[in-house]
């Protein structure tokens, strides 16, 4: 028996199963449910609402919040033979003629819309032509956008409610990557769903590598992280454009194809320097968090937090932008105390340190400064519990931390140091009287004839660094919201520092040394590396070539010809015929016909010139 929706995935995108959560996600749009759908980042969300419009009579509107998310996901849909349009203020006056003709003759089955084209003023004019169109439903991507309690709330989206009395018999489908279970029933609510089908998937994401780092030598810990992935695209997050801008620059300095991205750009050089890294021109993107949504790249190898975040919501989006192809990845978070502090001290400047934003950086500071597994934890953030005990895919978990011997004895001192300065004195301070080092700050205090002066004398400086962030983590020490903060002690840490059974048993933890190495690991301890199992990786590289030159003829971002998932299965399985393309994922009957021909070519020289190089040996 034929089953409409899976011959549709196999035809337009070469894919023969679903993934999870996928099939009921499409059958609730098919039998014209609300839905509230929730899958991590690269979880194939897109193709849940994709696919059924090429079932359903009619039009599927599309709300999406940028013009580069809609531009990517229309390329890749016509490059598949799905008919796909957007329509937004970028378009040149031809193309917006020739897509108001297209809707009015029925032409597409999809339509991209940003929020503004359907409410608010600037609505009106497309509303009017809107009405004489046959619309079989209304997908709302990015929806956490629509709540003030999610990440990257967007006001123009809380008018999305509107839809609901324009077209009371279609129905409305929610879809976001990231959302807490406050912030899904605040979707619900916003946008007035019927009895809405609830799909939330894993928030897992088994690919990913997931480290955190005290921050010590900022640029060595980043080289660390650029060794492994030589010649592999990556993004790296700072708080401030300053930041931004002096890493870029170093990296481009030092030979790599690098470059800043954040508000303080013109919108020429920001568009210029987004293009290139979508374009493979540049390898390396230094951003703010302006350089978010719309960012679709698949093979990013690598995400690197040079400071914390504002919240683990953040985190997950952005850590999320790695292994997008389902391929392995790591995402590195570097931070340091001060990373909070200088957050609290922004947002209480304009206005928004509320309770909540308070809470939200609690969160992402514990994480930071936990001990334990990092996907068990992030998950757990959102409601989710792994019941294996191993991920196999994080520091802890890989043996990179280690646990110190008596933790509550060295928190005790820690807390006794704090106490002895009178909670009067900075993280840096305090940890310089630890190591009994005689600074003129030391010296002029008299800190040195103090009882707890080089108490933890053998520790390094990064490592008392990050029991200072754990115990901060744990509420036995704060920091103050001052421009300079500093250290002092909670009720909690009072007791501890008291009586060493106040509070349960807990952990400190440093991160381990490294065992000296003749060279670098070609790739991150803890990734997967099945994925390269039986791959010709001179062909994989050969194919890489030919999928650049192809999307640069056609204007589009490489990915959006093939995932490099689609290329190492053409690496490893090595087909020779077109015919014989109709098997390998990720490649449609369109995609086989319409490059089917330059890929076996290209397959067949390389096979050629290894049988004239074995035969010449």
């Amino acid at each position: 028996m034929s089953d409409p929706l899976a011959d549709i995935l196999e035809r337009y995108w070469g894919y023969t199963s679903f993934r999870p959560l996928q099939r009921e996600a499409m059958d609730a749009i098919v039998s014209k449910r609300d839905s509230l759908v929730v899958m991590p980042t690269g979880g194939g969300k897109s193709l849940c609402f994709q696919a059924p419009a090429l079932l359903q009579d009619g039009l599927a509107i599309v709300v999406s919040p940028l013009i580069a998310l809609m531009k990517d996901q229309v390329d890749t849909l016509v490059g598949n033979g799905v008919p796909a349009a957007s329509f937004h203020s970028a378009l040149t006056p031809a193309v917006r003629n020739d897509v108001l003709t297209g809707l009015r003759a029925g032409r597409y089955r999809l339509l991209y819309l940003a929020p503004e084209r359907l409410v608010g003023e600037a609505s009106a004019s497309f509303l009017a032509m809107a009405d004489n169109l046959r619309v079989s439903f209304i997908a709302v991507d990015e929806a956490h956008c629509i709540s003030q309690w999610g990440h990257d709330f967007r006001p123009e989206y809380r008018q999305l409610a509107q839809l609901r009395e324009r077209w009371p018999s279609v129905s409305l489908h929610a879809f976001t990557a990231t959302a807490t279970s406050r912030v899904r029933t605040d979707i619900v609510d916003q946008l007035g769903l019927r009895d809405p089908v609830t799909l939330v998937g894993s928030f897992d994401r088994p690919n990913l590598t997931y480290r955190v780092w005290a921050r010590s030598n900022l640029k060595k810990q980043i080289q660390d992280v650029l060794a492994r992935h030589r010649g592999e695209a990556g993004i790296i997050y700072c708080q401030s454009r300053r930041e931004v801008d002096t890493l870029a620059a170093w990296l481009a300095e030092s030979g790599l194809r690098a470059c800043p991205y954040h508000a303080g750009l013109s919108d020429e050089e920001r568009h210029r320097n987004q293009d290139a890294f979508l374009n493979e021109a540049a390898d390396v993107v230094v951003a703010t968090v302006a350089f978010g949504m719309g960012i679709d790249r698949s093979d990013v190898r690598f995400v690197v937090h040079a400071g914390a975040p504002q919240s683990l919501e953040h985190y997950q989006q952005e850590a999320g932008r790695a292994g997008r192809d389902g391929l392995e990845a790591e995402c590195v978070l570097i931070y340091s105390g001060g990373d909070f502090a200088k957050w609290r001290a922004i947002l209480e400047q304009n206005g928004e340190l509320s309770a909540a934003r308070r809470q939200l950086m609690r969160d992402i500071e514990r994480y930071a400064a936990s001990v334990g597994c990092r996907h068990r934890r992030l998950v757990g953030y959102f409601g989710e519990r792994i019941d294996k005990e191993d991920c196999g895919a994080c520091d802890y978990c890989l043996g990179e931390l280690e646990v110190v011997a008596d933790s509550v004895t060295v928190a005790r001192k820690i807390l006794s140091a704090v106490a002895r300065l009178g909670q009067r004195f900075g993280a840096g301070h305090l940890i310089n009287v630890l190591r009994g080092r005689e600074t003129d700050l030391v010296t002029s205090r008299g800190h040195k004839s103090l009882s707890v002066f080089g108490l933890l004398a053998d520790a390094s400086a990064d490592e008392l660094r990050g029991y200072v962030d754990q115990l901060i983590a744990l509420g036995l020490l704060r920091q103050s919201d001052d421009a300079y903060p500093v250290v002092q002690l909670t009720g909690e840490g009072v007791a501890l520092m008291k009586d060493a059974g106040a509070m349960a048993a807990f952990n400190l933890a440093r991160q381990r040394k490294p065992e000296k190495k003749a060279k670098a690991e070609p790739r991150a301890r803890g990734v997967a590396s099945e994925s390269w199992e039986g791959v010709d990786r001179d062909l994989f590289d050969r194919l890489r070539a030919l999928r650049l030159a192809i999307a640069r003829d056609r204007g589009v971002p490489p990915y959006v010809v093939f995932h490099d998932t689609t290329l190492r299965e053409l690496a490893r399985i090595r087909p020779t015929t077109v015919a014989e393309l109709h098997h390998i994922y990720g490649i449609g009957a369109r995609k086989a016909e319409d490059l089917g021909e330059l890929i076996v070519e290209e397959i067949r020289a390389k096979q050629n010139l290894s049988s004239t190089s074995d035969f010449d040996l």
